[in-house]
């Protein structure tokens, strides 16, 4: 069975205190010159912490940017550009625990034909037991994992990216927890299973290692001949958000106290994303991580190109078995 690095969120949320004080290699490498003016963005789950700070810097740096938000669409773009002194900032609406949300978001973008230059996959949830969607799949999976897998090819087959005047960049939000989970197990993939609190927490770290799997095998898919679009990861560090919102009351009361006194604040940790998503320093890369402002390696499973290709079949298998509008998108 597959299984995520951590069991216990108090010791996952207390890791992250040497973190806190880690040197930040390239924290003087984000410029106040580096711009995106013109430069189309979209921010999946923007109406708070580290994505609202996204949203906000990233139209502070003169991008028109789109916040995909599955609630508070009209109060999170008021504030957004109040903020940031920038009214090209749209509040769109996009719930990836529900497929059909993700059909209606692209196809209102074909419509207006608004191609996307940055796409920040920041949205994901942590759950305290198992919660089943509409489509029969399991909440965490669904969001963290697989609408990711489904939002990006739609937006390729639609030719949303633009890779035309621009080395379009893609970023996925990650967590270093994803270090020493296991091998992604495809006998069980997209099962629904039931959990509580413990194992929630293990998933977590785990279908983050899945995700980044997904991101080294869309790198090596889009660029076989050259480098056309820039697939990135980073794990922003630790971010003081309302991700624990659902815990219990109790689990919430202590990891707010933690998170209070040693996580960052979402626009400090924001920083070290705008700077992959943005600066001169990555034109022309991909398959990059970065652990906020330091290079590092990811778990070298997430390198294997037989365990990228396998996850690939099993991602379009699950896509198709869920939704009858799925595409069948090799490239």
């Amino acid at each position: 069975m597959a299984h995520g690095r951590f069991d216990n969120p108090i010791v996952a949320a207390l890791a992250g205190v040497k973190d806190f004080f880690r040197k930040q290699d390239l924290a003087g490498q984000l410029k106040d010159t580096d711009r995106i003016d013109g430069k189309r963005c979209l921010v999946t789950g923007a109406n708070s912490g580290l994505g609202y700070a996204l949203a906000v810097e990233l139209a502070r740096r003169g991008g028109e940017v789109i916040m995909a938000n599955r609630r508070q669409l009209e109060q999170s773009e008021v504030r957004a550009r109040k903020d940031s002194g920038s009214h090209n900032i749209y509040g769109r609406y996009l719930d990836l625990s529900k497929i059909d949300t993700i059909h209606d978001f692209v196809n209102k973008l074909k419509i207006e034909d608004q191609k996307l230059d940055i796409i920040i996959l920041n949205a994901g949830v942590a759950l305290p037991k198992a919660r089943k969607t509409d489509s029969g799949l399991e909440e965490m999976f669904l969001v963290n994992y697989l609408s990711n897998f489904i939002l990006l090819n739609l937006l390729l087959k639609r030719n949303l990216i633009n890779n035309f005047k621009y080395n379009p960049r893609i970023v996925f939000i990650s967590s270093d927890s994803h270090q020493g989970s296991s091998a992604i197990d495809f006998d069980e993939f997209g099962e629904y299973f039931d959990y509580g609190v413990s194992k929630g927490m293990n998933y977590y770290s785990y279908y983050k290692l899945v995700l980044n799997t997904l991101a080294v095998e869309f790198s090596r898919r889009l660029n076989s001949d050259e480098v056309k679009y820039g697939v990135h990861v980073i794990c922003p560090g630790p971010v003081h958000s309302n991700i624990i919102k659902e815990a219990p009351w109790l689990l919430r009361i202590v990891l707010g106290g933690i998170f209070s006194i040693i996580f960052k604040k979402p626009e400090d940790a924001a920083k070290a994303v705008v700077y992959m998503a943005i600066s001169p320093d990555y034109e022309g890369r991909t398959a990059e991580y970065l652990h906020m402002f330091n290079k590092k390696q990811m778990d070298e499973k997430v390198y294997d190109p037989a365990a990228g290709k396998k996850l690939w079949e099993q991602s379009q298998l699950v896509w198709q078995s869920v939704d009858s509008k799925a595409i069948s998108y090799s490239f």
